[in-house]
């Protein structure tokens, strides 16, 4: 009973991850789809509708699995805040189902724009699905890409750890998730130049993968011809990790529990703590 109570509860996490991670790229993708092949839209409406998407993804799962809806997240907090090893991989994989699964949602309801102005499935709109170095355009190779997921993902972890620790000061009234879409919307508007700020493994490969199965033979290779669909995947494993650690080094070590401060009672009674509140009332 125990065993089948606790595989339950692991299937109730990865709903909630798959869940999560499709309405991340619903609304992730769909903006670039729409500004890409639609024409409406620019390149902050797309960092408005990312940073959004991440708000409402994490919104949609957070009570029953934590909301991670990135691999890197995963990864980083198995590393340095204790999360299950056993459960990493599961994880992983609802994550990509999810993104893969909204993906093919967007192809699916864009299929006659795409195709209107890209009538090849060529690199022209590859990018609605997947990222690229220099976003296809601009003259940044392989390692340059590479070198922008490790630190963007270094950011993004940092943040979402610094939003996060209940020893730290982190946003009340139910609003980090408001707050780590801002955090996106951030990172999009400040290092979305060298490789399109994916920060996610599968926010990219998912989307990657549902582009190449779709009619997108290109899907696994950037502009220049190289097999590019490793960077954002290795990158944010890296990066992830790194930011975790500086995290946990600069500031998440010196934060203590706060002590608890006995106020002095009124003459004539006993101020008596509330274990576990940290209160004292009078008895």
């Amino acid at each position: 009973m125990a065993a089948a109570t606790k595989t339950n509860g692991l299937w109730r996490e990865l709903s909630a991850e798959f869940a999560g991670t499709m309405i991340l790229i619903l609304f992730g993708v769909g903006v670039v789809a729409q500004v890409v092949a639609g024409g409406l839209g620019d390149h902050d409406s797309i960092a408005w509708a990312w940073g959004l998407g991440v708000t409402l993804g994490v919104y949609t799962a957070a009570r029953i699995s934590g909301a991670h809806i990135n691999p890197a997240v995963t990864f980083s907090l198995a590393i340095f805040k204790g999360f299950p090893w056993v459960k990493v991989l599961p994880y992983i994989v609802a994550q990509f189902l999810g993104a893969f699964v909204a993906a093919l949602i967007v192809r699916w309801n864009y299929t006659e724009v795409l195709h209107s102005v890209d009538p090849g499935l060529s690199m022209k709109t590859q990018g609605v699905f997947s990222t690229l170095p220099g976003n296809g355009a601009l003259p940044i190779g392989t390692w340059g890409a590479f070198r922008d997921q490790v630190i963007g993902t270094a950011i993004l972890m940092f943040m979402v750890l610094a939003l996060t620790d209940l020893l730290n000061l982190p946003p009340l009234a139910n609003l980090a998730p408001l707050l780590i879409g801002l955090l996106v919307v951030a990172i999009g508007m400040a290092w979305g130049t060298a490789a399109g700020y994916a920060i996610n493994p599968a926010r990219d490969f998912g989307p990657r993968l549902a582009s190449y199965l779709t009619g997108y033979e290109s899907a696994f290779r950037d502009q220049y011809g190289n097999l590019y669909f490793w960077v954002p995947i290795l990158g944010p494993l890296i990066g992830g990790p790194i930011g975790a650690f500086l995290y946990q080094l600069l500031i998440g070590r010196h934060l203590k529990p706060e002590e608890i401060v006995e106020e002095p009672a009124p003459v004539g009674t006993v101020a008596v703590k509330e274990t576990g509140t940290g209160k004292s009332s009078d008895r």
